[in-house]
């Protein structure tokens, strides 16, 4: 009896062991990378640590004077998120139904529209916009079309994934009586994924804030070009009170978002 029950733990033991292996090797290979990087240089950072400390020294206190000046740059990286939202729930939608193996019309237009769409996740919206001022010129329009297109690689691919994941009931129902294409994607699809499309959206506007503040520096405009002009100047008391207005700005943002999903829930 005890031989046997040895027998069957004897498997159990062989098949937990490449999981230990596979748990050993990536933990190697993160400790590899973050020595690499330097994050295990204690050596290294304890010297930066005073030079840190006497950087926040400098910011305090905040500097708030020019405060009214920033309002329109505020409004601006607002009016950026908004917008580059919007462009990216357009294009996204179509890709989205294009890239779901239960709606796009052919195998060809999915691989191509899977392909589109990992091509603009690749790029960063960061050289995205340096590549817009470049074509347009410095304001909102490059940050617009940077973070609209940006996005579209991301909420596209969430589109796609919500869309495949449907009950195909609704679907099989709407084809059955005659449905055209379209009205299949209005009555047995839309209505399943619609909350899940929204919570999608809402989330990719709180980034596309985040992420319109970061544009400034390359010249797009907003809060962010503030930011790098008083770094550049060394006003370091600025940049900390322009860094606690964006830090309240984006609490009121998540406070809103949090409010569109539970209406959309």
């Amino acid at each position: 009896m005890q031989a046997r029950i040895r027998d069957d733990r004897a498997p159990r033991r062989a098949a937990a062991h490449p999981h230990h292996l596979a748990t050993i090797a990536a933990a190697a290979l993160v400790l590899g990378c973050c020595a690499y990087v330097g994050l295990l240089d204690a050596r290294r950072l304890g010297e930066g640590a005073p030079a840190l400390l006497s950087l926040l020294g400098e910011m305090w206190p905040p500097n708030f004077s020019r405060a009214g000046s920033w309002v329109l740059p505020l409004l601006d990286t607002l009016a950026m998120s908004v917008a580059g939202t919007a462009i990216a729930i357009a294009l996204s939608f179509p890709l989205g139904l294009a890239a779901a193996r239960n709606t796009t019309p052919h195998p060809v237009v999915y691989h191509l529209a899977r392909a589109i769409l990992n091509s603009f996740r690749a790029v960063p919206e960061l050289i995205m916009g340096i590549v817009f001022v470049a074509a347009v010129g410095f304001g909102a329009l490059p940050g617009v079309l940077a973070l609209g297109l940006h996005s579209v690689g991301m909420v596209g691919k969430f589109y796609a994934e919500a869309i495949e994941h449907v009950s195909p009931a609704p679907i099989e129902a709407a084809r059955a009586v005659g449905a055209r294409p379209v009205q299949v994607i209005v009555h047995g699809v839309l209505p399943q994924v619609l909350p899940q499309l929204a919570d999608v959206s809402i989330y990719r506007w709180e980034y596309n804030f985040r992420a319109s503040t970061v544009l400034g520096i390359v010249g797009a405009g907003g809060i962010g070009f503030e930011l790098i002009a008083s770094l550049r100047t060394l006003q370091y008391r600025e940049v900390a009170a322009i860094m606690l207005i964006i830090l309240a700005t984006v609490t009121v943002v998540d406070a809103a978002s949090g409010w569109l999903r539970r209406r959309f829930s």
